[in-house]
């Protein structure tokens, strides 16, 4: 690809083709599939992700620095589904666009970078806070999703690259401490068996009357 392919890799005009009324979908050696493959789950996950990552950022309430690292992502997440939607040859005439090694370095690196300051975490966290972090959340889910599709479409296929569904697994790793970083320390930290352990007296009580009624009744 030129430059100018890369600020114009595809041409959009008519949006409907009517060629998937069959069921069937082009991928992007131009050869078509099942709209229920899961090659074509995995993708369509990640597209999925990359618009809660959107929302996420459509909140305007994100750090910036958190905000310019998701911008960089959307366009990665892009590139997975365009490896993805492309089987794996060998030798390809015109090699197309493939998630490489370098792809999740630079994920790892980012992780190192914002996890460097945020304190050991004693339990795991309830998603939520305000609505930026609440959708990062949203997002991040979505993001462990995709990264299982991905697996089913790696089980199904022998010409997918595996490192789509490496890429997607630190992606998840990211957004998680992301999440974190947003949250400023007020995450909400889950307490097992909380609900459980702080039920109400009166509730308490009123259980007891309504037990000790049933044995009366048994009794009679």
């Amino acid at each position: 690809m030129t430059r100018g392919d890369n600020d114009q890799p595809v041409v959009l005009s008519k949006i409907y083709t009517r060629t998937g009324d069959d069921g069937t979908t082009g991928l992007g050696d131009m050869s078509r599939t099942r709209k229920t493959d899961p090659r074509l789950a995995a993708y369509a996950d990640v597209e999925e992700a990359n618009a809660a990552v959107g929302v996420a950022l459509a909140t305007g309430g994100l750090p910036v620095e958190i905000a310019e690292t998701l911008t960089l992502i959307q366009n990665e997440l892009f590139d997975v589904g365009a490896d993805l939607c492309t089987p794996v040859t060998k030798n390809p005439e015109f090699p197309p666009l493939r998630v490489t090694q370098a792809y999740i370095d630079r994920l790892e690196a980012q992780c190192d970078r914002f996890n460097a300051d945020l304190k050991p975490l004693r339990s795991f966290i309830l998603p939520g806070g305000d609505q930026a972090t609440a959708q990062l959340h949203v997002a991040r889910t979505v993001v462990r999703r995709a990264e299982r599709t991905t697996w089913s479409a790696l089980e199904a296929h022998d010409d997918v690259n595996p490192l789509t569904a490496t890429y997607l697994n630190r992606l998840s790793d990211l957004m998680f401490i992301l999440c974190r970083v947003s949250a400023a320390g007020a995450e909400i930290l889950w307490k097992p068996g909380a609900t459980r352990l702080a039920a109400p007296a009166s509730g308490l009580r009123n259980a007891g009357r309504e037990a000790a009624g049933e044995t009366r009744e048994d009794a009679g």
